[in-house]
C-alpha cells in the first residue's frame, strides 16, 4: 500500500482521485488532504478516506474545519504554510490539483524533498519550469502529468531516445466556441464559456479552454517536461477529444493515446504508475463515434494560443507573467467586469508592459507573479463594463 497526498482534494480533480481510492481499497492510504476554503468539503473527505492530516488555506475557515474533524483521529491545520506541510509529509505519491499559481510553493515543496508527484496543476511549471525542474534533478523526484494530453504523451514517449521523436501534437477540443466568429463572441456570457462540449470541468479551467489559452499554458508544460525542444511542439484542434495526444516519429510513425473523455483515466495511470489499475470510465466504442476530425487551430479567433507561443518563445519570466495576467483577466470576465474577448486583450497588454528576464528561484517568481497581477488589474479595471 502507498501512501498519498491531495492538494486540492475538493476540486474536480481531487474529488475524482477520491473515487478512485474508494474503488481500489487497500491500495493508498490516504495521508493528507488540503483544500482552500471548502471545510465541509475537507472534513467530510478526511473522514471518508481516512485522512491523517487535513489542512485549509483560508485561515477564515478553520474554525468549521477543525469542529468537523472533532473526535476523530484527523490532525487539522490552516494557512499557506500549513498547505506546504502536507506536500512535505513523506506520502509515496503527492497529487498536485491546487488551481492556478496558489500550488507553485505546495508543489515545490514536495518536489525538494524528492517526492513522485502526479502534476495536475499546469501553472506550476508554466510559472516555474526551470525551478521546478532543476530541483527535481537535485531531489530525484518523479514528475508524472495528470493533464490527459500530457499523460497520453507520456504513455506513448521514447523516455530513453527522445532524439527518435520528431513532434508532438498535443490535441485541443476547441472548446464551445470553436466555430464562432470574434463578433459572435464578444457576446457571450460566462454560462456559455463553462459549457464545454465534451470536458466537466471547473469554471477556471472551463473558460481557458473556450479562450484556447489552456493549450497554450498546456504546451508551456510539455516543453519541460518533454525533452524535445520548442520546435518540435505542435497544437491541432480534434472535437472528439478521443485522441489525446500524440507523438510522431522519426520513421514517420505516429503513436496516440486514446479513450473516452474521463479524468480517471490519466489519474489512475499516474497515482498507480508505473502499474495500470481498472477504473469506472466508460469504454471507448469507434464504431459508435464513427468519425475522428481534425484541423488547425485559428490564431486570428483564438489569440490567447498566439500568446502563449510567444511567451514560450521569450522564455524566462514571460510565460509567469501570461499566467498571472491569464488569472486576473478570467476571474474578472467571470465575476462580470469585463467581456470574454477582454481575457486575451488583458494578457497581451500585461505582456507588453510587464519586463521579462531570466528566473532562478521561487522568491524571483513570486515577485514577478505579483507585478504582473498588478498590471492585469489595471488593464481589466480600464476595460471595466
Amino acid at each position: 500500500m502507498k501512501t498519498l497526498t491531495i492538494l486540492g482534494a475538493t476540486g474536480s480533480v481531487g474529488s475524482q482521485a477520491l473515487d478512485l481510492v474508494a474503488r481500489n481499497p487497500g491500495r493508498w492510504q490516504v495521508d493528507a488532504l488540503t483544500a482552500n476554503s471548502d471545510a465541509s468539503g475537507l472534513a467530510a473527505a478526511a473522514l471518508a478516506s481516512g485522512a491523517r492530516y487535513a489542512a485549509i488555506a483560508d485561515p477564515a475557515a478553520y474554525p468549521a474545519l477543525k469542529a468537523a474533524l472533532a473526535g476523530s483521529p484527523c490532525e487539522s491545520a490552516a494557512g499557506p504554510e500549513a498547505i506546504c506541510e502536507a506536500a512535505r509529509r513523506p506520502s509515496d505519491i503527492v497529487l498536485t490539483a491546487i488551481v492556478g499559481a496558489a500550488g507553485l510553493a505546495p508543489t515545490l515543496a514536495a518536489v525538494e524533498r524528492g517526492a513522485t508527484l502526479a502534476i495536475a496543476n499546469k501553472e506550476t511549471l508554466v510559472c516555474a519550469g526551470p525551478v521546478v525542474t532543476s530541483a527535481a534533478k537535485v531531489s530525484g523526484a518523479v514528475l508524472l502529468p495528470v493533464d490527459s494530453e500530457h499523460n497520453a504523451v507520456f504513455q506513448v514517449f521514447d523516455h530513453a531516445r527522445p532524439d527518435r521523436i520528431r513532434k508532438i501534437i498535443l490535441t485541443a477540443s476547441g472548446g464551445p466556441f470553436r466555430c464562432l466568429s470574434r463578433a459572435e463572441m464578444a457576446q457571450v456570457t460566462v454560462a456559455d464559456a463553462c459549457k464545454h462540449p465534451i470536458w466537466s470541468m471547473g469554471a477556471k479551467i472551463s473558460v481557458d479552454s473556450a479562450t484556447l489559452m489552456n493549450k497554450g499554458l498546456e504546451l508551456i508544460e510539455a516543453h519541460h517536461l518533454f525533452p524535445v525542444g520548442i520546435d518540435r511542439l505542435d497544437v491541432i484542434v480534434h472535437p472528439q477529444s478521443v485522441v489525446h495526444s500524440m507523438v510522431e516519429y522519426i520513421d514517420g510513425s505516429v503513436l496516440a493515446q486514446l479513450g473516452t473523455p474521463d479524468m480517471r483515466i490519466p489519474l489512475a495511470y499516474a497515482m498507480a504508475w508505473p502499474e495500470r489499475i481498472a477504473t469506472p470510465a466508460a469504454r471507448l466504442d469507434l464504431a459508435s463515434i464513427a468519425r475522428l476530425e481534425f484541423e488547425a487551430p485559428d490564431l486570428a479567433r483564438f489569440p490567447a494560443l498566439a500568446l502563449a507561443w510567444d511567451a514560450l518563445r521569450a522564455g524566462g519570466s514571460a510565460p509567469c507573467i501570461l499566467n498571472a495576467a491569464n488569472e486576473i483577466a478570467v476571474a474578472a470576465f467571470i465575476s462580470g467586469q469585463v467581456g470574454f474577448l477582454d481575457i486575451d486583450a488583458i494578457v497581451a497588454a500585461t505582456l507588453a508592459r510587464v519586463a521579462s528576464g531570466p528566473v532562478g528561484s521561487l522568491d524571483e517568481v513570486v515577485e514577478v507573479d505579483a507585478a504582473a497581477r498588478a498590471e492585469a488589474r489595471q488593464q481589466a479595471r480600464e476595460r471595466a463594463r
